[in-house]
């Protein structure tokens, strides 16, 4: 089983009968971690799929694959959340793929928007480096109440209050559009910099031949006093 069983699309009004057993999954899921996220109910899936601000992989058979959706905070800030994969099909890739979806989808409807993530697992951490994410403090996210409060349902709860905050078990995760800018300008500055050297070593090694071969072919006479 691969990628090319699944169709990974932008979920709609057609896709919220799922609803009901992605929010059961993902209930189960965190329970089997021992870790929590967010838990919301089939209607909140349900419209983020009418609103267009997820993503759901669904097998050739029409089984529902996998899941994942957009959250808006403080109009500054972005979080791909519930990322889950039915167990059935597991292994078979569909976790990178579906993230690699709600990343693209949200650049686009937020380009200016940082993108940010909270996580235990090794696997999506590993998944949003590839994407550009980087490490960070939780200063550094959004302070929107609304969202720490979606943390009240974790287990961990207790231990993100008595830190006020400041960190927890999970590691946070940043996607920063305009630092990202800045290290792809300063990257292609790098570039064309080393280019131009190189050019002028080119340039110079050429002159250099030429003038061996010129000093070659048209000695310079001996004379004599």
């Amino acid at each position: 089983m691969n990628e090319n069983d699944f169709s990974i699309v932008v979920a709609s009004e057609a896709h919220t009968g799922y609803a009901q057993q992605i929010c059961d999954e993902m209930a189960e899921s965190a329970k089997a971690r021992g870790t929590g996220i967010a838990k919301r109910s089939p209607e909140y899936v349900a419209n983020k799929m009418r609103e267009g601000k997820a993503v759901i992989a669904l097998h050739n058979d029409g089984t529902w694959a996998g899941f994942c959706y957009i959250e808006t905070w403080d109009g500054e800030f972005v979080a791909n959340s519930g990322l889950i994969v039915n167990p059935i099909y597991r292994k078979a890739g569909l976790a990178k793929a579906i993230k690699k979806r709600i990343f693209n989808l949200s650049r686009e409807k937020y380009p200016d928007a940082k993108i940010f993530g909270l996580t235990t697992g090794l696997a999506v951490m590993k998944i949003n480096s590839e994407l550009g994410y980087e490490p960070v403090t939780y200063s550094e996210l959004t302070k929107d109440e609304n969202f720490w409060k979606g943390c009240q349902s974790c287990v961990n709860f207790d231990i993100l209050t008595m830190k006020e905050r400041k960190n927890c078990l999970c590691t946070a995760m940043l996607y920063d559009p305009v630092e990202k800018k800045k290290d792809e300008d300063a990257k292609v500055k790098r570039e064309m910099t080393h280019k131009a050297t190189l050019l002028e070593r080119i340039e110079e090694t050429i002159k250099n031949a030429l003038k061996s071969i010129s000093a070659y072919i048209n000695p310079v006479p001996d004379t004599y006093k």
